[in-house]
């Protein structure tokens, strides 16, 4: 071979990308052109392939809020949605409702990674669990007083330990869900619950108008974090899996702030969004540094340097409730 070949063939093979790790899949409506009346445009579960391109897959859908899946089987996706708990087989292309008509409007659902077959959904009635993949489903809310709740979260090191975050705050479980014990931020609705994927005991969880609240003895307790978000609007909240100190949150009049001091400071990351509106957020655990924003009817953006700069990376006109890396080892 040539030696002018051998160097160029060697340059296109360093430069060509390596095979995905995840795959980044997202929880939509496509909402800002929509009118009443009309056919909804793609809507529910969208997954971006390994060549960079957003496929609709599944029916469409006008409320999926939230997905989990089991990391022994990550191309079954279980989806909360507004006619109720779905799994969604195949990479999210075979649907199946495992709940009945009694459970409908789902903010949330959690897969236990330490108990097979069990999982959890967040309603507007409470708590429901399933220890049977989703056969059958009882009642887990006993013990909280008022029901509505928008966001369960499960201990990944410590079986039957779990949050959930209601409109009066947030309660913690050791048993499964059996017994409740209020944990903080009283009186505030909570949104979104995050254990650190570094400190199994670090915990945080956002809210609307009180701000980012922390745990540091796995969920039992919780503190205010301070002026970060107060009197705003907290939809999500993230860290990131290459860099222990750093985290974001987004929210409605805040966009994306960061921190890479684990907290202590925050910094608005907001320069090149068109809004400072986000629902949602997840750092890329595959690429350190990059970070997705879905701003509110716009679209999603992406930035390779944890909010410094932002680019847009498709779905646009769309409200994304949910951003979530899948192992991309499991289906096609």
């Amino acid at each position: 071979m040539a030696d002018w070949i051998r160097v160029l063939w060697v340059a296109l093979a360093a430069s060509a990308p390596l095979p995905a790790q995840f795959l980044l899949t997202a929880c939509m409506v496509n909402s800002r052109a929509y009118v009443v009346g009309a056919r909804l445009p793609a809507s529910g579960l969208s997954v971006r392939d390994a060549a960079g391109i957003w496929r609709h897959t599944g029916f469409n859908h006008p409320l999926v809020t939230a997905l989990d899946y089991d990391p022994r089987q990550p191309d079954t996706l279980y989806l909360a949605a507004g006619n109720g708990c779905i799994r969604a087989a195949n990479r999210g292309r075979d649907w199946r409702i495992l709940t009945g008509e009694e459970v409908t409007e789902l903010r949330d659902v959690a897969v236990d990674r330490l108990t097979p077959g069990t999982l959890y959904i967040a309603h507007p009635a409470g708590i429901r669990v399933s220890r049977d993949g989703g056969a059958s489903w009882q009642d887990a809310s006993r013990g909280i007083p008022r029901k509505f709740t928008m966001s369960v979260a499960l201990d990944r090191t410590r079986a039957g330990h779990l949050v959930v975050g209601t409109e009066t705050g947030l309660f913690f479980s050791a048993d499964g869900g059996a017994s409740w014990t209020p944990a903080g931020a009283a009186g505030f609705q909570v949104m979104r619950i995050q254990q650190s994927p570094h400190d199994p005991k670090l915990w945080l969880a956002a809210t609307q108008l009180g701000g980012l609240f922390r745990s540091t003895d796995g969920g039992a307790s919780w503190e205010n974090l301070g002026a970060i978000g107060a009197g705003r609007n907290l939809y999500d909240v993230a860290f990131d899996p290459t860099a222990p100190e750093r985290i974001a949150v987004g929210g409605w009049s805040v966009g994306v702030a960061v921190s890479a001091d684990g907290g202590k400071t925050w910094t608005a990351r907001n320069a090149g969004l068109p809004r400072p509106d986000v629902w949602s957020l997840a750092f890329d655990p595959a690429r350190p540094g990059r970070l997705y924003a879905g701003v509110h009817e716009e679209a999603l953006f992406v930035s390779d340097d944890a909010g410094l700069s932002w680019r847009k990376e498709g779905l646009e006109g769309t409200v994304i409730y949910r951003l979530t890396f899948i192992p991309a080892g499991g289906g096609r």
